[in-house]
């Protein structure tokens, strides 16, 4: 009989510990939990303006840096050093910031004529890259005064015809040659 005794013991012991166990996870798994995400269904480009406001000029430039180097990690680190946000708010924050780039903040905001906006390009802290292809052709511009919008822009008149004002456009938002831009406008023109 006493050969018998150990090995209950074991047994009971182990059941014990399987039932304690499935309690607690019964447990676990019937507690609220809390918002996945603080801001749901949040607008992307309401989400990267409200992000780029909690960056000073220093942080905004550093941020946009890691961004364009491709460093999503580095930067969704400093986005959450710099604001106190949670990981998963700066993950999303940097998401938008990339997704949507947002101009540089001044300290003193800039009254703009409707005449300026075309003659003295707005330089970004961040690169903006376009490309275009065609068969086995392919142009890339890169550069800091060109955004989606002007992107947009410069597209806009080439799918119109007007090949040499999207030249002209492209070459004042970079730093190509008109000959350049001609080729790359050319890509574009369908």
């Amino acid at each position: 009989m006493e050969s018998l005794l150990i090995p209950v013991l074991i047994l009971a012991l182990v059941g014990a510990g399987v039932l304690l166990a499935a309690r607690a996870l019964s447990r676990r798994g019937s507690r609220p939990r809390p918002e996945a995400s603080p801001q749901p269904n949040r607008d992307p480009a309401e989400l990267a303006r409200a992000a780029a406001a909690r960056l000073n000029e220093e942080q905004h430039r550093r941020l946009y840096a890691l961004i364009a180097q491709g460093q999503a990690m580095a930067a969704i680190k400093l986005y959450f050093e710099a604001t106190g946000e949670g990981l998963r708010a700066s993950r999303d924050a940097v998401g938008a910031l990339a997704a949507h780039p947002q101009p540089l903040p001044t300290s003193a905001p800039q009254q703009a004529s409707p005449g300026d906006e075309d003659d003295t390009p707005q330089r970004f802290p961040y690169r903006y890259r376009a490309i275009a292809s065609k068969g086995d052709v392919t142009r890339e511009v890169s550069s800091n005064m060109l955004n989606d919008e002007i992107y947009g822009r410069i597209r806009t008149l080439a799918k119109s015809g007007d090949t040499e004002a999207a030249a002209t456009a492209l070459t004042r938002h970079s730093d190509i040659s008109m000959k350049q831009a001609r080729e790359f406008i050319a890509l574009l023109d369908d």
